[in-house]
């Protein structure tokens, strides 16, 4: 069966539920993204990029998150609705069954918790499980040593270093350590997300804080 498009439908599980992200999501992703520790390590540009109240939030919200064609964006919220992130699919190209995870930030407040893991398994799921998908590519700044620890602890496979391959909104140019998963992992990968949110009951368990984990995820 031909690979599918990532569709933009709810997904949940036991600790996350994600939401199609609109423009209205905007006051609540500032809220939870306005922090100086989520743009240090390169997310949206890095910290010139970082949008200065909720107006400039909804801007990047529409000209970045959802400006594209081809990608589905979610807003990341606890079982009980509370919003403390966002994850994307883009980058789609069906023809050889890949598209890229990523444009992934999450409150400080829940680094190190189940909230990645989960977002990992249900963005995953949807990829491999229901459009059919051989490959999913996740990356980030070369600077970023806590994502690529959250990634490789995803169990993607660090490919290589794409060099300046991206310009940063300081207009330095940064490099890219990319890192998949293909379909034929997928079942191990998913193994090792179940069992990192087993038991995972409420909200107060997915958001039992330890912000110096390495499981903070800031890519793109």
């Amino acid at each position: 069966m031909p690979a599918r498009a990532p569709q933009p439908v709810l997904l949940r599980n036991a600790v996350v539920e994600l939401t199609p992200l609109t423009a209205d999501d905007a006051p609540d992703l500032f809220a939870a993204l306005d922090d100086p520790r989520v743009w240090a390590a390169g997310y949206g540009g890095g910290p010139v990029g970082r949008p200065v109240d909720a107006a400039a939030m909804r801007g990047y919200v529409t000209g970045h998150l959802l400006g594209a064609a081809d990608r589905v964006s979610w807003a990341v919220r606890l079982r009980d609705g509370r919003l403390v992130g966002t994850s994307s699919l883009g980058d789609v190209d069906l023809a050889n069954e890949s598209a890229h995870l990523g444009w992934t930030a999450y409150a400080p407040a829940v680094w190190g918790t189940a909230v990645n893991p989960a977002t990992k398994l249900a963005i995953l799921t949807h990829a491999f499980d229901d459009c059919g998908l051989g490959r999913v590519r996740l990356q980030t700044d070369v600077l970023n040593a806590r994502s690529q620890a959250a990634i490789a602890r995803l169990g993607a496979v660090r490919e290589g270093v794409l060099r300046r391959h991206k310009r940063r909104a300081d207009g330095t140019f940064r490099d890219t350590v990319v890192f998949s998963i293909l379909a034929d992992e997928w079942p191990q990968v998913r193994a090792g997300l179940e069992a990192r949110t087993v038991g995972v009951s409420d909200e107060r368990d997915a958001a039992n804080v330890s912000p110096a984990h390495p499981g903070r995820d800031v890519s793109a």
